[in-house]
């Protein structure tokens, strides 16, 4: 089944339609250095010519543990996301954890992220697809490529068709998640557009005791596996420097990493689409 193309501003999502990054740093540290970032990748889209969407987190809900930084919050959150809309183009996206944060956050961001964890949660679904905001919903690690359908159908229910499939890894025995590639064959028969997510694809769930570990080596060889797998956007966590990032670090690519690879993706893309 094709993909249904999903249009955002200046960026078309979907069947037919250019390989799409989403990309960004894992949780927003300060306004500054997310700032940053954003114009860094808003001026690699842009030479590249690849359509790009801005993500960060203005609360990560789900750190391993209760000590770990979380984000600056709703409020402050948005207010960064908004600044970054508005200065660099970009769409944004981040991720939602709770129904009240649902309505705000899509008053500001152009796409509305359900984290693998709460993949399954029909009220928080509903609630995204009653937002109107496009819908991520990443496949919970507990979950086969086919039960991910359930989630999709609650927020097609809505009467929303603005959602986007993610593969984020199943998980493989204790601290470890591994990708099978067949899976996002099935997902894309859903009739969405599927992403894989490379970073979180390979973290090491607390791997590290108080946090996650991760493989980053395998970041190149898992995007090229994915794009060649026919997906139709690649998801990556960035920061200039991932020992010290505030969440997520041990999966994230480094930030100068992020041209090369994305130029290789889309090239190789271009190629497989050539194949259809």
């Amino acid at each position: 089944m094709s993909s249904v193309p999903i249009k955002l501003d200046g960026v078309s999502l979907g069947h037919r339609t250019p390989l799409f990054f989403i990309a960004g740093p894992c949780v927003i540290e300060s306004e500054g250095h997310a700032l940053k970032l954003a114009k860094y990748l808003a001026k690699t889209a842009n030479e590249l010519r690849i359509p790009l969407i801005f993500k960060a987190s203005y609360d990560k809900a789900n750190r391993t543990s209760v000590g770990s930084y979380r984000g600056p919050g709703l409020q402050r959150g948005l207010e960064v996301l908004a600044r970054i809309k508005k200065e660099t183009g970009l769409p944004v996206l981040t991720d939602v954890h709770e129904i009240a944060h649902v309505e705000p956050a899509a008053a500001v961001c152009d796409v509305i992220q359900i984290p693998a964890f709460l993949s399954r949660q029909t009220d928080l679904l509903l609630a995204a697809g009653r937002s109107g905001a496009a819908v991520n919903i990443k496949k919970g690690q507990f979950l086969s490529p086919w039960d991910i359908r359930h989630g999709v159908e609650k927020v097609a229910s809505t009467g929303n068709h603005k959602i986007i499939v993610t593969e984020r890894g199943s998980s493989f025995g204790y601290n470890n998640l591994v990708v099978d590639v067949r899976g996002l064959a099935v997902m894309r028969e859903f009739g969405y557009p599927v992403v894989l997510d490379v970073t979180h694809s390979l973290q090491l769930p607390g791997g590290e005791g108080t946090r996650s570990g991760g493989q980053p080596q395998f970041i190149e060889t898992l995007a090229r596996a994915g794009v060649a797998a026919g997906v139709d956007g690649v998801f990556m966590e960035v920061h200039e420097n991932p020992p010290r990032a505030l969440s997520d670090g041990p999966n994230a690519l480094v930030l100068r990493r992020f041209k090369p690879l994305a130029k290789t993706l889309r090239d190789l893309a271009a190629f497989v689409r050539k194949l259809r």
